[in-house]
Order: structure tokens, then sequence, then C-alpha cells
């Protein structure tokens, strides 16, 4: 028996109903995050139900949530200049390269929110790497049933996630970058055959 369960929000507001599920999801805590923390209380069930994304929760044996991640649907351009003739070929089954501007034009599925709940088990209860399957797990049956083939994420400059989303298990390569000055943030774009 598995020990952790993927549920989609939608079918969660189907089981529970919504009252019920923002309730759950006030508790949710990500204080090395609080973007996604932010999300998950205010926007996943509206963003959702306007099937702007659809967020996907890790629940644990107990019924509570240890984990989140959200996908969308989103179209990416990936420079040309920073390919591989190999990564160019493969890209190529996917999208048109733009010669004007050097790019390709790809839909892509974007891993929009990706974090842990330190409201349970204080964020150990799940890996990174375990929430990562469990992402890719969905991303497959996506695949399977619509096609595409390339998934995206952004994260901070930050030496730590680069590394993790890098990792040979994890697979990402970075094609872009960009500022938020908003933030005050340098995003680095990584994107993933799957």
């Amino acid at each position: 028996m598995r020990q952790f369960e993927t549920v989609n929000i939608l079918d969660m507001i189907g089981a529970i109903g919504e009252a019920k599920l923002k309730q759950c999801l006030s508790d949710f805590s990500c204080p090395i995050n609080p973007e996604i923390e932010q999300f998950v209380r205010n926007n996943a069930i509206e963003f959702a139900k306007k099937k702007l994304s659809v967020t996907y929760f890790v629940v644990n044996e107990f019924g509570k949530i240890v984990a989140v991640f959200t996908l969308a649907h989103k179209a990416v351009e990936i420079g040309n200049a920073s390919l591989s003739n190999s990564k160019r070929k493969k890209i190529s089954r996917y999208a048109i390269l733009d010669a004007e501007v050097g790019s390709y034009t790809i839909s892509a599925i974007l891993i929009a929110q990706f974090g842990k709940n330190y409201a349970v088990d204080g964020g150990k209860g799940i890996s990174g790497n375990e929430l990562m399957d469990f992402t890719f797990e969905i991303l497959e049956m996506v695949q399977h049933d619509i096609g595409g083939g390339i998934v995206f994420l952004e994260c901070e400059d930050k030496v730590k996630l680069l590394d993790f989303y890098r990792s040979e298990k994890n697979g990402f390569l970075p094609f872009n970058e960009r500022y938020s000055a908003n933030d005050k943030i340098k995003y680095i774009q990584l994107f993933h055959f799957f």
C-alpha cells in the first residue's frame, strides 16, 4: 500500500465541498516560499474552477495534505542558440523554429507551484524527489491523454533549488531567465522532456 495518494483539487471539491476544502487549505504553510502558501490558501480553488491551472494534493494515510503541485498549460519560447543539436532535434518534434527570432514557441505544461506543507510533520513527511515523482506520474498521464512532451518551470536563482531541478534524477535544463521588478528576484526557467 502506498503511503501517499495524489488528489486533483477538482475531485477534492467534489468529495468534501469548496467550503471544507478552503478550511483545510487555510492551514497550509510553506515558510520557505510564501508565494506557494499564498497561492494554495487564496487562489488554487478559483484557478481550478476557471480552468487556469489545476492543483494536485499529495495526501498522507491520515488524509493530511503533505505537499502540492500545480500544473497549467502555457506557451513558452526556448531559444535555439542555447540548445545542443540533439536537443534541437528533439524539441522540433513539438515546435517549429521561428528563424527570425531564433527560438521555438512550444505549447508546454508549466509546473506553476511545487512545495511541501510545513504544517504537517514540519515538511519532513515527503521528500522533494518523492513530490517530483508524483508530479511526473500526472504529467505522464496528461501526455498519454493529450500528447505533448515538454514541461517547464521557473525557480529563484538559488543554488540549492537549481541543483535539485538540474539533478540527474529530475533532469531539467535551463533555457532562459527573467527578472521580476516587483519582487526584485531573478528567476531561472528550466525545461524537461517527458
